[in-house]
């Protein structure tokens, strides 16, 4: 690990003013994912700004009936929460499907929407990796692809988003909040906050340099049976293969996302009006313009399966 300066910062606006000032700059929380990435020296920060202290660990309901969730909410308090588990049930069970009990005591909802890409050729640094290295290339393509993305890719990146509660924050329509270096404020949909790769994949979300988020927002809840199925090689501490939130109503309609199959979370909304034919309507429109490669061709049915049994489940 290559040294680093340390602070701590006693506001947001300070916080997002410290790191856009500084070359080099990273906020850390938790510290799940930006640690091991220092360890292997795939992220080497000259400064970290500690927002820890920021009192941004509150759940608290908006005026327009939803949910505040503040940026330093852990995994594990945000997934037990009586509200959540009541009303987004989604965003409670994708929570625990995702890392370990030992990594949701300490992952972040901001860090968790931020975190880096599990791709095997992004953590091997001796690969060329257009993501780790913008312009060396990208190992992936062409070579082992299996957990890598069908859809939503481009010539310079086939990597995929590795967020579990990202996939049911777009389920759920929900906004990030957040102060940039100038002290103003903005909220961000869910839909817009993850980019794809085109022609800079290291570039993975629509914030500014030092723009910190301070919180996510819920609309209202929309009722519904609320499922979250994740489909990987083991069963449990694995990242998706394919994975399916859904929000079903009783009339039969729906909204879906998938996880595992793209670098964001993702939701096709026109697809959802194929839901009453079929889960293999809709898998199709949803991933109406896939590449697959050879190696995970395979992923193409296996959203079909997925979301047919999610389906089924919601329909008892």
């Amino acid at each position: 690990m290559k040294p680093f300066t340390y602070e701590r910062a006693t506001s947001p606006a300070e916080a997002a003013a410290a790191v856009a000032r500084t070359p080099g700059a990273k906020f850390i929380a938790g510290g799940t994912n930006l640690l091991d990435l220092m360890k292997l020296q795939i992220e080497a920060p000259t400064h970290l700004i500690d927002v820890n202290g920021l009192a941004l660990d509150r759940i608290e309901p908006t005026p327009e009936g939803g949910l505040r969730i503040g940026a330093l909410v852990r995994n594990t308090d945000l997934a037990a929460d009586t509200r959540i588990r009541r009303d987004y049930g989604v965003l409670a069970r994708a929570l625990l499907a995702g890392a370990s009990g030992q990594l949701r005591n300490k992952a972040t909802t901001a860090g968790n929407l931020l975190q880096r890409t599990r791709c095997p050729y992004f953590y091997d640094t001796n690969m060329p990796c257009n993501k780790r290295q913008p312009g060396s290339g990208c190992a992936a393509i062409g070579g082992i692809t299996r957990q890598l993305a069908v859809i939503g890719a481009s010539e310079a990146c086939i990597a995929t988003n590795p967020s579990d509660m990202a996939v049911a924050m777009r389920v759920l329509d929900a906004v990030v909040e957040t102060v940039k270096a100038d002290g103003t404020t903005r909220g961000i949909p869910i839909a817009a906050f993850h980019r794809l790769p085109g022609a800079t994949p290291q570039i993975e979300t629509v914030l500014e340099p030092g723009e910190l988020i301070t919180a996510v927002t819920l609309p209202p809840p929309v009722g519904g049976t609320q499922i979250y199925r994740k489909v990987r090689d083991r069963a449990s501490y694995a990242f998706a293969l394919v994975s399916v939130g859904a929000i079903v109503q009783r009339d039969g309609t729906a909204r879906l996302a998938l996880g595992g199959v793209a670098h964001k979370p993702w939701r096709v909304e026109a697809a959802e009006a194929e839901i009453p034919r079929g889960a293999k309507a809709a898998a199709e429109a949803m991933l109406a313009d896939a590449r697959p490669t050879q190696d995970n061709a395979f992923k193409i049915p296996l959203v079909e399966r997925t979301l047919g049994a999610v389906l089924a489940e919601a329909r008892g």
